[in-house]
């Protein structure tokens, strides 16, 4: 896309400030991207982090939980949160009129009063919340397999909590962790958009000149998988699902992408090799790859779900598709397939401001620097079959954890 400009500082308290500058756009969308998450709550403090998510809405010293929406409805505004292990992130996409009034609201989000009377009522919620999430097998599956392939290592953490944490959980540990984790020098702000960047650079400045920088480390303990298989009845499955999670590359490593490409031949849920190994011949409702990257590491995830008299056979089948994708590598063609998959959901991640702000401040928070979409795309459709098979070289799908949740009835 022509005309886009791409713009960075670094405010006196520590604040990162980004933004891709499109002045032929019909809207502008910016968020902050808090480098925190689940791995990074201490022992007692399991789910804060999405729990904090849900009380910065509840409101500030400035505005009640009603003033807050009242203003995002104002606006016509399109906004949201969301929390995994690495970062939680608040954003919003108005009119370029607005984008002052919400770059306000937004940063004084960030400051949240944590109210005693809101806290009890949202704890109820993420209970609630947990409780819906037990219900659904899938959901279920990722956790256990997630904790049993990260063990000790600080992304084994639940985002959500348990059930225990979350009763347990006191405003005065949320505010600690609050302050601990939602300092600047740990925040990016990024706009994507339609923007004064002089005008939105001066305003960042004024609305965050109170807050304070402050130490916030990060764990990065060594990490090496343990190859097995596990399998645990589970009375809520009336399928079978499995996950296999296997050694990948991190969210700033070159080989990502590539990464990408080769989970989709594996894995693309229509047309790639479990496809045709396990879902046309009906051993399995659905069968899909896809490469997952964390700060320190990556993974890939095969995810399998189907009918449990299909178990054994479907296991059977996804190790040899491992074997031998990883001794045979990839053919040109099913390469160029998934190259141009890849790319076009690139281009499909370019054509709003908000998908190109997610593009843009999740790409900066892990990597420091602008990666322009156009020049990713160009370097997906150059990749060769020798780049992938360097990619299986380097991280074997033999060290997999394989994860199976099936019915009661089938333990």
């Amino acid at each position: 896309m022509s005309g886009l400009t791409f713009r960075e500082a670094t405010l006196p308290n520590g604040l990162r400030v980004i933004a891709e500058i499109n002045p032929e756009a019909k809207s502008t969308a910016l968020g902050y991207f808090v480098r925190t998450g689940s791995r990074d709550e201490l022992a007692g403090e399991e789910g804060v982090s999405h729990f904090l998510e849900h009380m910065v809405f509840k409101g500030t010293e400035r505005r009640s939980a009603w003033d807050v929406n009242r203003e995002f409805d104002e606006m016509g505004a399109k906004y949201n949160a969301f929390t995994n292990e690495e970062l939680t992130v608040f954003y919003g996409a108005v009119l370029p009129e607005f984008a002052p009034r919400l770059l306000d609201l937004l940063s004084d989000l960030m400051r949240p009063a944590l109210r005693e009377d809101e806290f009890e009522t949202e704890r109820k919620v993420i209970l609630e919340e947990i409780a819906l999430y037990r219900d659904r097998p899938h959901f279920v599956l990722y956790e256990r397999a997630q904790e049993a392939y990260f063990r000790r290592h600080p992304l084994a953490k639940p985002v959500l909590g348990t059930t225990e944490s979350i009763e347990a959980m006191t405003r005065t540990q949320m505010a600690a962790y609050h302050a601990r984790r939602y300092v600047p020098n740990n925040m990016t702000l990024a706009f994507a958009g339609n923007l004064d960047w002089d005008e939105m650079l001066a305003l960042a400045e004024r609305m965050t000149r109170g807050w304070s920088q402050g130490p916030a480390p990060r764990n990065h303990p060594g990490f090496t998988p343990e190859p097995r298989r596990l399998r645990t009845p589970y009375d809520k499955a009336s399928q079978a699902y499995a996950v296999v999670m296997a050694p990948g590359h991190a969210a700033a490593a070159e080989e990502r992408y590539a990464a990408r490409v080769l989970a989709d031949v594996l894995g693309d849920p229509d047309n790639g090799r479990l496809f045709w190994r396990l879902v046309d011949p009906g051993l399995a409702e659905t069968a899909m790859a896809y490469h997952h990257e964390f700060e320190e590491l990556g993974v890939y995830l095969v995810y399998v779900q189907g009918d449990p008299a299909h178990e054994e056979e479907v296991s059977e089948r996804i190790r040899e598709e491992l074997v031998r994708l990883e001794k045979g590598g990839v053919d040109s063609e099913e390469l160029e397939r998934a190259k141009l998959k890849t790319a076009t959901s690139l281009v499909f991640a370019g054509e709003t401001s908000l998908s190109r702000l997610f593009y843009l401040g999740l790409g900066y928070s892990y990597t420091g620097r602008y990666e322009a979409l156009d020049t990713v795309r160009r370097w997906v459709m150059h990749l060769e079959p020798y780049h992938l098979g360097e990619l299986l070289e380097a991280r074997p799908f033999s060290r997999a954890l394989e994860y199976w949740l099936v019915p009661a009835d089938h333990g």
